[in-house]
């Protein structure tokens, strides 16, 4: 391996752990990217004559490094003076750590702190927790890169403007910055799960992993334990959700010999015990309807459905309906379910899992050239080749157009 390919692995890898050990510490995201930056720099040369057994630790000592060095150039201070004498107390402590630490739970309730606006939240969280390039966040958000380079300024900026803490938020806090929290974790998760194996990076394992700090810090909050069942749920059929063909399958037909048993019981487990907590909210009914999902030996659509109507009273947002349409249609309600499409199309005109439901429902229907027709959409705004491989093969299996 090369110094430059060990260098993009560790970075790839660590680079999240590494920023929030030095943000936690300098208190100032925007300095901790930029020294971890030029210790990346100063690694190309120095590894180009051997690489260390510990790439991420040299990195985390030389942005140490640079940060104090950073901080002396930009003044004199007794405030700066205090600073540096932190950090030349916490570079020299770690040659004595076997381990980073893993400070990446405050650097998250830092990007969620309710002086940033929730887009900025996730945005910022994904590209310092998460490692996400700009570019990369910009597609998640369906922004331009620019535009998504100044939103990221902007808020990295502001938390050093109004001195947002580096830390775990007080019980008081706690309700107001909770939703925020799990609303950014989920979002690092269909992250991951929606670039599949084209993302180096498994974003679901790191989103799973802070959800289980974030358990272990609250082990008595339902939603966190309904958002990590949740999680594992969906994470469990990782594996089957792409064909032979390489086109994408839902639930009711991968092969279940696929699915991971452990992260289905864990799951099971966490759902059991948060609705034992008689506290509902929505990723507790979300996780509900992914067990319906996968039940044996098919998945449970009236209870689905039902979940979904429940689901409406904390979400009731067009995606949730449209979801609860297709489950009545599975429950032999195909008019209903039409005419709530009908109702959603101008709502959801630019999204592609509408037009690719009201396809196969039209079908259903009877309404071939209809149907030919919503699947042409839904071909025309899928950005995913697994799913425009169903679409085609679902498109393909309608009869001629001039059938109805």
């Amino acid at each position: 391996m090369t110094s430059e390919q060990a260098l993009d692995l560790c970075l790839r890898t660590d680079r999240g752990r590494l920023v929030a050990a030095l943000a936690s510490r300098l208190g100032d995201v925007q300095r901790a990217e930029d020294a971890l930056q030029e210790a990346a720099a100063s690694a190309l040369i120095h590894w180009s004559r051997g690489i260390p057994a510990r790439p991420d630790a040299w990195l985390l000592r030389a942005a140490y490094r640079k940060a104090i060095d950073g901080i002396r150039r930009d003044g004199t201070s007794r405030r700066h003076a205090q600073a540096m004498a932190i950090l030349a107390t916490d570079e020299a402590a770690l040659d004595d750590r076997p381990d980073i630490p893993d400070d990446r739970l405050r650097l998250i309730f830092a990007c969620c702190h309710p002086a940033l606006d929730p887009k900025s939240r996730t945005a910022l969280t994904l590209r310092v927790v998460c490692g996400l390039t700009t570019p990369e966040i910009a597609r998640a958000f369906l922004d331009t890169e620019p535009t998504m380079g100044q939103r990221l300024s902007r808020a990295k900026a502001k938390i050093g403007a109004a001195r947002i803490p580096f830390s775990i938020p007080g019980p008081e806090d706690w309700p107001a910055r909770l939703d925020t929290v799990l609303a950014t974790l989920y979002l690092i998760f269909t992250t991951g799960y929606a670039a599949g194996p084209s993302e180096p990076r498994d974003l679901c394992a790191e989103a799973i992993f802070l959800a289980r700090l974030l358990a272990a810090l609250r082990p008595d909050e339902a939603e966190i334990e309904g958002a990590l069942a949740l999680m594992l749920f969906t994470d469990a059929r990782r594996a089957a959700r792409i064909g032979p063909d390489g086109a994408s399958l839902p639930p009711a037909a991968q092969d279940r010999r696929l699915w991971n048993p452990d992260s289905i019981a864990e799951g099971h487990r966490l759902l059991d015990m948060a609705l034992s907590r008689r506290a509902p909210g929505p990723y507790q009914i979300k996780a509900a309807i992914a067990a319906c999902q996968m039940a044996d030996p098919a998945p449970d659509w009236p209870q689905i459905a039902a979940l979904y109507t429940r689901l409406m009273d904390f979400e009731p947002t067009p995606v949730i309906r449209l979801n609860r349409a297709v489950a009545l249609a599975e429950t032999g309600h195909l008019p209903s379910a039409l005419a709530e499409l009908s109702d959603l199309a101008a709502l959801l005109q630019d999204y592609q899992p509408f037009h690719a439901a009201h396809g196969a429902l039209l079908a259903r229907a009877g309404r071939i050239r209809d149907s030919h027709a919503a699947y042409d959409r839904a071909l025309a705004l899928t950005t995913s080749p697994a799913d425009a491989a169903f679409l085609g093969k679902a498109r393909a299996a309608l009869p001629h157009p001039q059938a109805d």
